[in-house]
């Protein structure tokens, strides 16, 4: 048990008395970063700003390509992600004015995953925002790169979670992000900073790029390069098809479906149940969550490129130990989810301490094929539309095993596969190298910061 004992003074002054605001650890920050020199968020800025949509939603149409709009999801630990973006037309581009992003600005999720913070670095040149993301752009004198990694280490991430207000939703806001501390730092430090920081982005710039070469060579390899799938407003089908799949939801006899299992089926396709052995993950239930503790593997944490530290969970060393046998992933397999955003896997490249979620499928090879090279399979749009199609109509999304069981898979010559291969071990060593490079800037931060308060 953790207690502070707190002066009514000191409630009066912060306007808080909610008891987790004054968590020993809290403090300890608090009083670390009084004993060296900051200035507030608002002295180092010319503007911060979070307009957005919520009175013009009405004008808002989805795209599948355009202008992009970015969402508190779309902010990683350091870095902008235009995974899963949404788009936007110029009519909209411009009715938001207020709320487009800029090169060179900082940004921080206000709602939602909370914690976080990016840099605009080598971003469209029209980008646009909604309202939870908050566009602090700084003086001249101030590295946003140095900006950011202080924020994303230990004492900004901290700073920014102690101010979280929760309600139904946690939400931080502007008056709170201008009074952020930020430690000064000279010319130098900052200029150190901002290296390691842009050579880590630009490695992980460069896996992606890696990443996405090995899936144009796969669809290459498939025929599927030049193809051309549209989505159609009507098609007809007969009533046995209908009966044979049971389902009836147009969704699932879109002919782009079809022509792209007709291409699988050329290369010797293979169903994924003959190739793997799966088991699905272990739902503790959200009162098992805790702050510390080992990985709680959860869909939200997988991506194609590696496992995210998105508002991750953890669990206790018991729970862990009763678990570990059935539900940790080992060096080779492949997690898969089924829930929510199915058809994202991923090789685990190294031993972890975690067990998975039951929105993930425990995938183990069994048979002459290449784990990188299947995951690939699954995350493009080779498996990814065979899963959007089956797991189609619902609010959220649920791929059945049986369906999974049933996912068509091209069996590529071995040659082809290595090449494939190859290219993505490449993307995820980049990937490495990138986390470390952020990682050794966030470290320098947090060794400049303990150094002057000593």
């Amino acid at each position: 048990m953790t207690f502070s004992i707190i002066q009514k003074s000191q409630l009066e002054k912060m306007g808080r008395i909610d008891a987790d605001y004054y968590q020993p650890k809290y403090l300890k920050l608090e009083k670390k970063l009084l004993y060296i020199p900051t200035d507030r968020m608002a002295d180092i800025s010319t503007s911060i700003v979070n307009f957005g949509a919520y009175s013009l939603c009405n004008y808002i149409v989805w795209q599948e390509s355009g202008i992009p709009y970015l969402n508190v999801e779309n902010i990683k630990e350091g870095y902008i992600d235009f995974e899963n973006v949404k788009y936007i037309d110029e009519k909209v581009n411009e009715i938001l004015n207020k709320s487009k992003v800029k090169e060179g600005q900082v940004i921080l999720p206000m709602a939602g995953t909370i914690g976080n913070s990016a840099i605009a670095y080598k971003v469209p040149v029209k980008i646009n925002s909604n309202q939870a993301t908050a566009k602090i752009t700084l003086k001249q004198n101030i590295s946003p790169f140095y900006v950011t990694a202080f924020l994303n280490s230990y004492y900004g991430k901290m700073q920014i979670i102690r101010e979280i207000l929760s309600s139904v939703q946690p939400n931080i806001f502007l008056w709170q992000i201008k009074n952020f501390r930020i430690p000064v730092a000279t010319k130098k430090k900052q200029a150190e900073i901002e290296k390691l920081w842009i050579k880590g982005l630009d490695e992980l710039e460069s896996s992606k790029k890696i990443y996405q070469q090995a899936e144009e060579l796969l669809l290459k390899e498939l025929g599927l390069e030049n193809v051309i799938f549209e989505d159609r407003l009507s098609c007809v089908i007969n009533y046995s098809d209908v009966v044979f799949n049971n389902r009836m939801d147009a969704e699932y006899f879109q002919p782009k479906y079809q022509k792209l299992i007709e291409k699988i089926k050329s290369q010797n396709a293979k169903s994924l149940g003959d190739l793997v052995s799966m088991k699905k993950g272990f739902e503790p239930g959200s009162e098992a969550y805790q702050e510390e503790g080992k990985l709680f593997i959860r869909v939200s944490s997988v991506s194609k490129l590696g496992i995210e530290e998105k508002d991750q969970k953890y669990l206790s060393d018991d729970l862990y130990r009763e678990l570990k046998k059935n539900y940790e992933p080992k060096l080779g397999d492949i997690l898969l989810t089924k829930d929510a955003t199915p058809g994202i896997a991923y090789v685990i490249k190294e031993p972890l301490e975690g067990i998975i979620s039951g929105g993930i499928l425990d995938l183990k090879v069994k048979e002459n094929i290449k784990s990188e090279y299947l995951a690939l399979c699954i995350s493009s749009i080779v498996g990814r539309w065979q899963a959007q199609r089956d797991a189609g109509g619902s609010t959220i999304a649920h791929w059945k095993p049986e369906q999974i069981r049933n996912l068509l898979i091209p069996i590529l010559p071995m040659d082809k596969q290595k090449e494939i291969v190859e290219m993505v071990r490449k993307s995820h060593e980049a990937r490495k190298k990138s986390k470390e490079l952020l990682e050794e800037a966030k470290r320098k931060v947090e060794e400049m910061i303990e150094k002057q308060a000593n």
